[in-house]
């Protein structure tokens, strides 16, 4: 249930409300806006007699909200979230660009791609030291030494870093780690996302390959109900009968997420596609489409790369997006 107070209410009328309602075992999330002040109410609802708060002098409306997902939903929290990661508001209205490659190699190839994708735009540098991969005999990450990799790029560049997570028992490797990104498939990964919730850190979280728009925003629900309202969706790509690419970008998310949520939304078109070539097109139509940003897979030499290279994009066509996705911001559909 949402309570949508008056503009001229008093400090006294507010307090006294919500000490009656947290007189009823109800938790309160309070959001301010520039002109109207909404009470998001937690627990059960079902005894609250709606037209009793209605006929109050400090509230304007009340609504029920049918959704399991209560934080997450745009009706408790009207304004977009926007956060913040070192220079870039991801959710701000500029879109905000993620780049790097798929997995850290080497000490080399991070700190050459961290400096290009930066000159050219990036805001946060992407890199995998844990890889989660469909077979036991592919490069699995350089764990704990990708991450000391990755935060020497940091030093290195000043961009913060962004690199997945696979297991709860991994977290302490992840403290100076900027925005810890949940994969497609730990997204239902209930205990892992409990923990990620009791931290405070940034959390991408990515769409699973089979999963609905209403499993995504339960799962960000699950951290956003641990405390941590920090979190980044991310569309990347769903599993469907066509096999033309590696999977399907489904496009029509960004302005539905945009609809039923007030987290920022950002695409990923390289593990959409799996295929460079249409790495640009798609980064463009997600801009116009509306994302709050892309993390885009960048490798300074795709042909040998140890993971995803026919996906990752040259250091110069990454640069072509960027300017791309500058042109089109001001057309983007919000």
């Amino acid at each position: 249930m949402i309570v949508i107070l008056k503009e001229n209410h008093t400090p006294q009328q507010f307090d006294s409300l919500c000490g009656w309602l947290k007189a009823q075992k109800l938790d309160i999330q309070v959001n301010r806006g520039y002109r109207q002040t909404v009470l998001g109410l937690l627990g059960d609802t079902t005894q609250l007699d709606a037209d009793l708060l209605r006929a109050l002098e400090i509230v304007e409306d009340v609504k029920r909200v049918s959704e399991p997902y209560k934080k997450a939903n745009r009706k408790f929290h009207p304004a977009n979230t926007v956060i913040t990661v070192g220079d870039a508001e991801i959710g701000g209205g500029e879109p905000v660009l993620i780049a790097g490659p798929c997995s850290v190699e080497s000490r080399e190839q991070i700190l050459a791609i961290a400096r290009l994708v930066k000159d050219a735009g990036a805001k946060l540098l992407r890199g995998g030291a844990f890889k989660p991969r469909t077979s036991p005999y592919d490069f699995q990450g350089m764990r704990a030494e990708g991450i000391e990799l990755l935060l020497e790029a940091k030093k290195d560049t000043g961009l913060p870093i962004v690199t997945e997570i696979m297991d709860i028992s991994q977290l302490p490797l992840f403290a100076d780690v900027d925005v810890i990104q949940v994969g497609a498939r730990n997204m239902q990964n209930f205990e892992l996302l409990k923990e990620l919730g009791r931290g405070d850190k940034p959390i991408l979280l990515k769409r699973g390959l089979s999963s609905t728009v209403k499993e995504l925003l339960m799962s960000a629900e699950y951290i956003m109900a641990g405390g941590n309202s920090k979190v980044i969706l991310c569309e990347r790509g769903i599993r469907t009968f066509e096999t033309a690419t590696r999977n399907t970008l489904d496009i029509s998310v960004v302005p539905v997420l945009h609809e039923l949520s007030h987290l920022p939304v950002i695409v990923d078109p390289s593990h959409a596609t799996g295929v460079y070539r249409y790495v640009k097109p798609l980064a463009v139509a997600a801009i116009a489409a509306g994302a709050d940003g892309l993390i885009i897979e960048v490798h300074n030499d795709p042909e040998h790369a140890l993971c995803d290279g026919p996906q990752s994009l040259k250091p110069g066509a990454f640069a072509e997006v960027a300017e791309l996705v500058r042109k089109i911001t001001p057309f983007a559909v919000r």
